[in-house]
């Protein structure tokens, strides 16, 4: 694994890659909340046959946030997306993506299809904002209020972040250090309320449904099956995706959102019967 800069304008913009360059590429795009190292477990099982590059979206690990929160909207995230991908020097790729950034990875496959070989969407993509019980105001409230927690030692923090996920690694503890910021002497959230208040409100703004009709790659979406409270919404939601974006969906026995790092095996296994 080696992690380094790249510069885009005056942004330098964190990546992790694992691999070996001369391999088909896995670009891979994190969800809100997250890093980079989110895919680490994947990566690992997948470097000897793969070039796996991951970046640290704006706001999030080491790269800066947005100045301004339009830049968060759908079309302009696919736009700066498009120029890393560039600045990478990827002529085709695999995008693996999580949650909101699955999201990112369908307006960036409506706009730049030329460049993609096949989508995976992991538990992403197909939850609009137009099917929520909440309001964009309610919503971006309590995003805020989560994201501008504090933890006064690293073994509480690090107890919430083991309580998101069915199972527990140690590279899933490296992964964990990259969640965190130390400052005056307590523990935050690396990715701040206003950069998730942003990206709830381009969500609420660009709704994916619109435009699944554009998508002309193969796209898998694996999705979680728990809590089971949430089934039958993400049953109707998966249903409209499979059929408008003319995607193939599968159902991941006893997963949460988190499924990557529930069941990192059942990602790796189907990357390796797809992605030859």
């Amino acid at each position: 694994m080696k992690r380094y800069f790249i510069q885009k304008q005056l942004q330098q913009i964190h990546v992790t890659e694992w691999g070996d360059p001369a391999k088909p590429v896995i670009f891979c795009l994190h969800g809100l909340g997250s890093t980079g190292l989110s895919f680490i477990e994947i990566a690992n099982d997948l470097k000897e046959d793969y070039r796996i590059i991951s970046i640290d979206a704006p706001g999030h690990g080491k790269t800066a946030p947005f100045e301004r929160g339009e830049n968060y909207e759908m079309n302009n995230m696919a736009e700066w997306l498009n120029e890393v991908i560039e600045l990478l020097e990827i002529d085709s790729f695999y995008f693996l993506s999580h949650s909101w950034g699955s999201f990112v990875a369908l307006f960036y496959a409506a706009d730049y299809p030329e460049k993609i070989m096949e989508l995976m969407l992991i538990d992403g993509g197909y939850q609009g904002k137009r099917h929520s019980l909440q309001t964009v105001e309610e919503e971006v409230a309590y995003y805020e209020k989560d994201f501008e927690q504090t933890w006064e030692t690293w073994e509480d923090f690090l107890t919430l972040v083991k309580s998101e996920t069915l199972n527990w690694s140690s590279l899933k503890m490296v992964a964990a250090q990259d969640l965190s910021l130390y400052q005056d002497h307590q523990y935050y959230w690396h990715a701040r309320g206003e950069t998730a208040a942003h990206i709830i409100r381009a969500m609420h703004k660009d709704e994916a449904e619109d435009i699944y009709h554009k998508l002309d790659k193969p796209v898998l979406l694996l999705r979680a099956s728990l809590p089971e409270n949430l089934a039958e919404t993400r049953r109707k939601t998966a249903d409209t995706f499979k059929v408008q974006a003319r995607g193939e969906v599968k159902c991941i026995p006893g997963t949460t959102h988190l499924l990557h790092w529930d069941r990192p095996e059942m990602v790796v296994r189907e990357i390796r019967q797809r992605w030859k």
